[in-house]
């Protein structure tokens, strides 16, 4: 695997990004994510997006981080907030999510985040699982879904 930084709207990224919604829609039939989304939120030093490439250079799992801090939406100074993570099927179950997940890790520090956090559904068994294993605990609820029951959030001090 080979995992790129590149723009949020590159276009390896709004591919994923389509596929993610459509995920996000199969899950819970409502259209997809409705955060709002800039590529400038995702640009150094705010933010990184990275997609990791196979070994035919396709484009096979995506996430990104962008800096948070306290907004009134629940969000703390000193946050790096997760988005995107996906990972196409097909290459699911061979570590991806988890490579892709330790290389944010390690750019939000490196940027002197002091906290990731991130929003996940009820309806999404495997990035539950993903991010438990990985020591993130639930924390206050944060951002557009912090109001919707099927929203779960979740941090970890870097």
């Amino acid at each position: 695997m080979n995992i790129r930084r590149v723009r949020f709207d590159h276009p390896d990224a709004v591919k994923l990004n389509d596929e993610v919604q459509a995920e996000y829609d199969l899950r819970y039939g409502d259209g997809g994510d409705a955060t709002v989304l800039d590529a400038l939120d995702f640009d150094p030093p705010r933010g990184v997006y990275l997609i990791a490439y196979d070994e035919h250079d396709r484009p096979v799992a995506t996430g990104g981080w962008r800096r948070q801090d306290e907004n009134g939406q629940g969000n703390e100074d000193g946050d790096a907030e997760l988005k995107r993570m996906f990972v196409v099927d097909g290459m699911r179950g061979r570590g991806l999510a988890r490579r892709m997940l330790t290389a944010l890790e390690e750019d939000a520090r490196t940027a002197g985040r002091v906290r990731m956090v991130l929003e996940t559904g009820t309806k999404q068994p495997e990035a539950i699982a993903l991010y438990a294993s990985s020591g993130y605990e639930p924390c206050t609820k944060f951002g557009y879904y912090r109001h919707h029951e099927d929203s779960l959030c979740y941090a970890k001090r870097l």
